[in-house]
């Protein structure tokens, strides 16, 4: 009797430990496939891309250069990048640079002279209030800011002039005893010995037609032409350097109209570039972005070096102080779902398509991009409307109404899964 106890015993404990062995095994199998699972996907979520190419560019512009004698030294009437009407002023020509510095120094006299006597104008002062002078004077620095970002710097010199304006406006208005009237007359007096000293220049030279203006030249002006751009070639533009012509009978050189060109050499093997196309063009020297267009795009045998020539309007001082800059010429910025290339699978789908005009049904298979998901312990087929490509990553435009494609933080099934979801 004990002998038979005993062997049920032993069968007790070898049946409780199988059982505690395939209880063992099984949990550790869904802990394995939970974590694979975990590990083989990925959430969808949005992404912003920019499909953009960098590449050096070389401004193109119809230039006329201006010159002189190359005698005497040069005082110019119109800042870079100014413009210039029929018979302005370009520039001045004296003998040495004595009376340069005369004019100058008139010039910041006669400037401080008109903003004293604006802020010792009895009217000024009378119809200032200290809490609309102190609103007016924030907000003038904010401009002033913003101009300085900008590089507005016309606009600069008027916003300073006015900021002191204000600012002195409201050191009278606030202390009686501030009175600005000696250093007016001071300053008329330093005007008048100045001007009893006038040298007047040897030669004008002035603008024969409505330009801009620019007082360097590189070389370039007779080659870089919107007459030449259709024979321009990839050896021509690499050869393009960024240099200044010393030639001392050089005044500066004129840029017609608003329009310029800008060529370089791109990478279009893919064809993401076309003529036709709006694009966007950042340069490292200006901080806005600049509005063109594709107007051509060629290639001499070799797609991955083609020359893209794009055309602008906008014309900006820092555009013209270079001839050769890196630029980033954007196509278009995305945001989308990131799906990673190595989960893209194709799936063939049955469909019934419904004729508008006639209402006829037609059932027809059609192969999908798309990529698998988990949905719980299911695996399902998500269609993807691909409106970016990235080097390793596309990105999937949303479908909120249509639940057969990708929608956001699905997980996407980056391994284990072959193109019929097994």
């Amino acid at each position: 009797m004990r002998s038979v106890n005993s062997e049920n015993n032993v069968v007790s404990k070898i049946l409780r430990n199988v059982v505690l062995i395939l209880f063992l095994v099984i949990f550790v199998s869904i802990v394995y496939n939970f974590g694979n699972r975990e590990s083989a996907t990925e959430s969808a979520l949005m992404t912003d891309a920019t499909a953009s190419a960098e590449f050096r560019g070389v401004f193109i512009r119809d230039e006329e250069v201006v010159t002189y004698n190359g005698g005497g030294v040069l005082s110019y009437g119109v800042t870079e990048g100014g413009r210039l009407g029929n018979g302005s002023v370009i520039a001045q020509v004296y003998q040495d640079d004595r009376q340069i510095k005369t004019n100058r120094e008139i010039e910041k006299l006669s400037r401080e002279l008109d903003i004293l006597k604006k802020i010792q104008n009895p009217g000024t002062i009378e119809s200032a209030q200290p809490a609309s002078l102190s609103e007016d004077i924030e907000e003038t620095y904010r401009n002033l800011i913003y101009c300085r970002d900008m590089h507005d710097y016309e606009t600069i010199g008027t916003d300073m002039d006015n900021l002191l304006v204000m600012l002195s406006t409201y050191q009278i208005v606030t202390e009686e005893d501030v009175d600005f009237s000696q250093r007016i007359v001071d300053i008329g007096s330093e005007l008048n010995q100045l001007k009893l000293s006038t040298i007047y220049p040897t030669e004008m030279i002035t603008s024969d037609r409505s330009a801009y203006f620019v007082s360097y030249c590189d070389g370039y002006e007779d080659i870089l032409t919107k007459e030449n751009i259709s024979s321009l070639t990839v050896s021509q533009l690499d050869g393009i350097t960024e240099k200044v012509d010393n030639d001392p009978r050089i005044v500066g050189k004129l840029i017609d109209g608003y329009e310029w060109y800008l060529a370089g050499v791109i990478n279009n093997s893919r064809k993401e570039y076309a003529v036709g196309d709006k694009v966007q063009l950042r340069f490292e020297s200006a901080s806005e972005t600049f509005t063109a267009k594709v107007i051509d795009i060629r290639d001499e045998g070799d797609p991955e070096k083609s020359i893209i020539i794009v055309s602008c309007n906008q014309f900006n001082y820092d555009l013209v102080q270079h001839r050769c800059e890196n630029v980033e010429l954007i196509k278009g910025e995305y945001s989308g779902l990131k799906v990673p290339r190595e989960a893209i699978r194709f799936k063939e789908i049955e469909e019934v398509i419904k004729d508008k005009e006639t209402g006829i049904e037609t059932q027809t298979v059609t192969n999908y991009k798309g990529v698998y998901i988990l949905e719980g312990e299911q695996v399902e087929f998500r269609k993807l409307d691909v409106i970016y490509e990235g080097s390793d990553y596309v990105l999937s435009a949303v479908h909120e109404e249509d639940n057969s494609y990708l929608a956001l933080y699905d997980d996407i099934m980056i391994e284990g899964v072959d193109s019929n979801g097994k």
